[in-house]
């Protein structure tokens, strides 16, 4: 197993329990769009309590960025994570992840599922491949969308999003359903790329079989 100790650069907040996390990267340091890595705080008591991260950053980013849910009323890893400061260590694992991009098509993410596709569009972007790609996003309320604004100048019209808790104009409201699948996306035989909680997983695979998309062209990441 690989192992890497990295400075913390900088923290600051995405969204109210988002944080955005900037740390060195060794040299040599690889991975692709879309993968991650476990992540522990170099710290005593909390060495060996690991968690995975998605980059969010390019793989030719001369730094390494980490875009985190934080969960304060847990007491866990991701608490401790928005309490360092610059110069604190953080221990990098292996890099792993098996959400790749393979051609044009359909992200769909819950909440902070949509880390992967972060550093993936960020990447299209710079080459300029944005092309038809879109980006369904669900979320509970406007306040947790996840860097809104950069998705919205990247993908326009191609970023949908969908509130549970909160009815607001320009937004659809309610959970992602068949019906709104076949409402919001023009084509389906395209590829789709899908992370969020494991029940909204198991959710869109059924939805998506039952549309008719070949399983062939879905994208998960491996339990």
């Amino acid at each position: 197993m690989s192992r890497n100790i990295v400075k913390v650069e900088s923290i600051g907040k995405v969204t109210h329990d988002v944080v955005r996390i900037v740390t060195t990267k060794p040299d040599g340091f690889i991975f692709e769009p879309g993968q991650a890595t476990e992540i522990a705080i170099n710290k005593a008591g909390w060495v060996d309590e690991t968690r995975p991260f998605t980059f969010t950053c390019l793989p030719d980013d001369p730094y390494l960025e980490f875009t985190i849910k934080i969960y304060p009323s847990r007491a866990g890893v991701t608490n401790q994570l928005r309490m360092l400061k610059k110069g604190d260590e953080l221990i990098l694992n292996d890099v792993f992840g098996t959400i790749a991009y393979k051609n044009a098509g359909v992200f769909i993410a819950g909440g902070a599922g949509v880390t992967p596709f972060i550093s993936i569009f960020r990447y299209l972007k710079s080459r300029g491949k944005i092309g038809r790609n879109m980006l369904v996003f669900a979320n509970k309320t406007r306040a947790d969308i996840i860097l809104e604004k950069e998705f919205k100048d990247m993908l326009g019209d191609r970023f949908v999003n969908i509130l549970s808790e909160e009815e607001v104009e320009g937004f659809h409201h309610g959970f992602i359903n068949e019906e709104f699948l076949k409402k919001v996306i023009p084509d389906l035989k395209m590829h789709f790329y899908l992370c969020g909680p494991p029940p909204m997983m198991d959710a869109l695979l059924l939805q998506l079989t039952n549309l008719g998309v070949d399983e062939g062209f879905i994208v998960t990441e491996e339990m």
